[in-house]
């Protein structure tokens, strides 16, 4: 993905800490006084430009969802959407990387982690990059409450697979598996700006949701 410089990005994003949390290591353990309210919380890592997560925070007003998003150049439009839609209150934005996330959640801070059409990284060198390696599945399960869930979505068929292996192997519950979301789709399905491109090109989505299993 080619990102085009704004140079009025920073600025902004600084005028709108009530969104874009700054120093968000200083709520770990404790996103309750972000939120003013003990609702699950839900994380998208990778929100790109805010479509989902702002969808999904508008549908479901008692879940807080926090997207997470590395470059200054996306998620300021995902802070746009977010004060388009009235900056739902509960809905925060965390300019972070993915990778980190343990520096800013603790074990049983969040509820579920979305995944929505991750970078595939489709050369083997570059797997452990996947956000469904078992690294990254690893950090999840650190931060995640006891049988928390992991929801993805991808048009990537061989990404799809590999995450497929990967969470098995792991050792997650794959609770539900479709190999093309959109030939039954739910109700509630809320998309992402990708999922509206790649469908409209008539490609499938997958999309599964998996579930640690707390240890007996």
């Amino acid at each position: 993905m080619r990102l085009r410089n704004k140079p009025w990005a920073e600025e902004y994003i600084a005028s709108h800490p009530e969104v874009i949390i700054p120093n968000p290591e200083e709520y770990k353990g404790n996103w309750q006084r972000i939120f003013g309210n003990d609702q699950p919380i839900h994380i998208e890592v990778g929100t790109g430009k805010g479509q989902f997560v702002t969808g999904m925070a508008l549908a479901n007003p008692n879940i807080n969802y926090i997207g997470i998003e590395l470059y200054t150049s996306v998620i300021v439009v995902a802070l746009e959407k977010v004060i388009e839609a009235n900056t739902p209150p509960n809905l925060r934005l965390l300019k972070v990387n993915g990778a980190d996330l343990d520096k800013y959640f603790t074990k049983g801070d969040v509820s579920r982690v979305y995944l929505n059409f991750s970078d595939p990284w489709p050369k083997t060198r570059h797997a452990k990059r996947r956000l469904t390696h078992g690294g990254f599945l690893k950090l999840y399960e650190s931060i995640l409450i006891d049988n928390g869930e992991i929801h993805f979505k991808t048009d990537n068929r061989g990404l799809f697979e590999y995450s497929l292996v990967s969470m098995s192997e792991y050792g997650l519950l794959l609770k539900y598996v479709s190999l093309d979301l959109h030939a039954n789709m739910p109700e509630d399905n809320i998309m992402t700006e990708y999922e509206e491109k790649f469908s409209a090109k008539g490609q499938p989505i997958y999309r599964l949701e998996s579930q640690f299993l707390s240890a007996k």
